[in-house]
């Protein structure tokens, strides 16, 4: 099998790149990966190197062709949030190094992939997006309930919250691990970072696979980047005569800060989600926070070590302060 590598990586407008991707090229299999660290988290790019290194490493220790595909995808990505979480062990919770991933393993005429996050990876032909993978993000759980279509994707203000990740949290995020697809030529796969391809139309992403030689892949694919970058770019101002040169990091911190006496916009959408009794997204200024309440006919069980300390007067007086039968059992959503 006859395979043609090509990889960009673009810093575009921020200050500091925390994507990493990585091609290992083996006679028998090829693993193309892509991580890229949450730059609203501490240490992204490390998070983001020490993800990438960890798989690169897992695929040269496995012996190849990888008798197992599926299982090699789910061990390495789970080696590599451990390895993230240990990043930030000694961080609260909050603050921990985090990335998001998407790789791909290329054997036998047949290709496999993972993700984690809101990264993706497409599968082309002849001009056609013949699949790609659904990022585990809020904004792609409405899309797919119908609440909003792909048009309003790259605007709301949920866009950039993604429902797990590598790190953080100990506990093994959710992946999406594909069966295997058929990579017959010309087919193409490509791994890509949000920013890569979230603001790209599907029609324009499929041109990457013009038939060509890998140098014209790698020129189609520096193209698309390029245009994700100036479609992700914020908005640019003339320069104010005050020294902050537009899109420079004094001038974004003006922007996102307003004048000393300037209010932030105050914004409530109520009944943003679907599935909560009540829920209401509160905007100030860029700070958006979603707040949710549901509500339960009961009240929770007092565990077992609780109702030896209480007794059983002590618990006949908890119930009476209660409409409702005690013990019923009430889990928030």
């Amino acid at each position: 099998m006859q395979i043609e590598t090509a990889d960009v990586n673009l810093i575009g407008y921020r200050e500091e790149n925390q994507d990493r991707v990585a091609i290992v090229v083996d006679e028998r299999a090829v693993l193309m990966a892509v991580v890229d660290g949450m730059g609203g988290h501490a240490e992204g790019a490390r998070a983001a190197e020490t993800a990438l290194a960890t798989l690169v490493g897992a695929f040269w220790q496995t012996p190849r062709p990888i008798f197992d595909p599926l299982g090699f995808l789910h061990l390495s990505l789970g080696r590599a949030h451990e390895e993230v979480v240990k990043l930030g062990s000694a961080l609260s919770v909050e603050s921990r190094p985090r990335a998001t991933c998407a790789m791909c393993l290329v054997q036998d005429a047949a290709a496999y992939w993972a993700h984690v996050g809101d990264s993706r990876i497409y599968q082309l032909r002849q001009q056609q997006v013949l699949e790609r993978t659904r990022d585990h993000s809020h904004v792609e759980l409405l899309l797919r309930e119908g609440l909003i279509n792909e048009s309003e994707v790259s605007a709301h203000p949920l866009r950039n919250y993604v429902e797990c990740c590598l790190g953080g949290d100990a506990a093994l995020p959710e992946m999406s691990i594909t069966s295997r697809r058929r990579a017959e030529r010309p087919a193409i796969c490509w791994c890509c970072a949000r920013m890569a391809c979230g603001a790209i139309s599907p029609i324009r992403i499929s041109c990457v696979s013009r038939r060509g030689a890998s140098r014209r892949c790698a020129m189609n694919l520096f193209e698309l980047a390029t245009q994700a970058v100036q479609m992700g770019a914020p908005p640019q101002r003339q320069h104010d005569g005050r020294g902050a040169a537009p899109g420079s990091p004094h001038e974004r911190a003006t922007r996102v800060a307003g004048a000393p006496d300037e209010l932030r916009a105050l914004g409530f959408d109520r009944s943003f989600t679907r599935h909560a009794e009540g829920s209401v997204l509160v905007s100030f200024g860029d700070t958006r926070v979603l707040c949710t309440a549901s509500v339960e006919s009961g009240v929770p069980s007092i565990p077992a070590r609780h109702r030896a300390r209480l007794g059983d007067r002590g618990i006949r007086h908890a119930a009476a302060r209660h409409p409702y039968p005690f013990g019923a059992r009430g889990v928030p959503r």
